[in-house]
């Protein structure tokens, strides 16, 4: 299986906390644990000729990794439908917190994916609401992170095909913090833990989410319907 972590790393460059929580960048840190795993990954980010996403690496990707918050509007139209069209066809997409507004996930859902947030250092538990599914094999009931970015409902996003994680905040908000869909013959995997100024991508149930995400999103050698006018596979009575 060949990976893609995408990250926009501008956080990074611009936030020297962010550069202290994550010296090779978000996208340097989910690769790290997916090449611990045993995967096949490479990294791509948004300053990049065509963001690192050009045609060959497209093909080559059997799951991209899609991390972005502030620079969703700086992704070129362009190379959010390529991605788009790769799901379609077959290619695997996990996408990570802020992703959730980014132009690729937006087109892939059809909705606005909008929420409420608030930056406060709330305490978060992610409750597993599906414990035999493979993504959330090897958890416990909870994750629970000491500090993270609230998100809360409602959020604005199709009903899921399978709804894995349920997120409460110390706050008093919840929200539905892991969920999957298919389009086409892509699987999708949206997760919402990761603000880029908590260390959670350190996290190894974190971690073990996002990996357990990507081998689920692969795809299996799906095979590809026809479309149009078709033959008969019988003879056709004129009775």
């Amino acid at each position: 299986m060949n990976v893609t972590v995408w990250n926009e790393n501008r956080h990074e460059k611009q936030n020297d906390k962010v550069a202290g929580i994550y010296p090779d960048g978000i996208h340097g840190a989910i690769a790290a644990f997916l090449r611990e795993a045993g995967l096949d990954t490479k990294t791509a980010t948004l300053d990049e000729p065509e963001h690192g996403l050009t045609d060959e690496v497209l093909a080559d990707t059997d799951v991209l990794v899609w991390w972005g918050h502030k620079a969703h509007n700086e992704v070129k139209d362009e190379i959010a439908e390529k991605v788009k069209q790769r799901v379609l066809d077959g290619m695997g997409l996990v996408v990570l917190h802020s992703a959730h507004f980014s132009k690729v996930f937006k087109k892939l859902m059809g909705t606005t994916c909008d929420l409420k947030w608030r930056e406060a250092d709330d305490r978060e538990r992610l409750w597993v609401v599906d414990p035999s599914h493979s993504i959330t094999e090897g958890l416990g009931e909870y994750i629970e992170l000491e500090k993270e970015e609230m998100y809360g409902e409602h959020f604005d996003i199709p009903t899921p095909d399978q709804l894995l994680f349920v997120s409460w905040f110390e706050g008093g908000e919840v929200f539905r913090s892991g969920a999957t869909f298919k389009r086409g013959k892509g699987k999708i995997f949206y997760f919402r833990p990761g603000h880029e100024t908590y260390p959670t991508y350190h996290n190894k149930e974190i971690q073990q989410v996002i990996t357990n995400g990507v081998n689920w999103a692969a795809n299996k050698n799906t095979p590809s319907p026809t479309y149009g006018n078709r033959k008969q596979l019988e003879k056709i009575s004129d009775k």
